[in-house]
């Protein structure tokens, strides 16, 4: 890949980062009191802006992806990968209050908590993997490993054939959380 085509993709991902932020921000979710209500299930704020966000991907994604313009490669993975990034991603958000997305919109909009705790715990959580590696990269990391096989390729059919019914499935939660004011 060339140097320049390597620069645009990294300022369309700027771009995209910096509008992700701010539809954050717009959507509340990047307060405190709104995190919680979400963790306390009394407001549902949250989990409509990540179905919102999860729709719109999904659709935007695979269009791009069948207009050639990016290519979808999924990775590999693992059940003890995903528990230990699980439990640490839990640890700091039961602990904090805020996920890594929503601490860098929190600092954005000057939350002290989020520059001083957040930031903290995002540099002792990435610090403290990256010296434990060498110990659980053999051994829980590989626990349960699983394929990179995607639903369409699992059931051997065109990704819309999963892709609509999905989106409609969660368009009817969006509207069932919004009808029942939550």
């Amino acid at each position: 890949m060339s140097m320049q085509r390597k620069n645009v993709e990294l300022c369309w991902g700027l771009l995209f980062g910096i509008l992700f932020g701010f539809l954050l921000h717009k959507g509340g979710v990047t307060k405190y009191d709104v995190i919680i209500g979400q963790l306390l299930l009394i407001d549902f704020t949250v989990l409509k802006i990540m179905l919102s966000a999860v729709i719109t991907g999904m659709i935007g994604l695979h269009i791009l992806n069948g207009l050639g313009l990016v290519q979808l490669r999924p990775k590999a993975g693992s059940w003890g990968k995903n528990a230990i990034g699980g439990l640490m991603f839990g640890f700091g958000f039961a602990l904090l209050g805020y996920c890594p997305g929503t601490i860098a919109g929190a600092i954005g909009n000057g939350y002290l908590d989020a520059m001083t705790a957040g930031l903290a715990g995002i540099l002792l959580g990435s610090g403290l993997l990256a010296a434990l590696y060498p110990l659980v990269k053999k051994g829980p990391l590989h626990w349960g490993p699983f394929n990179a096989v995607t639903l369409p390729q699992l059931f051997k059919v065109n990704q819309w054939v999963v892709i609509v019914p999905l989106a409609v499935v969660l368009v009817m939660v969006l509207y069932l959380l919004e009808w029942a004011g939550l």
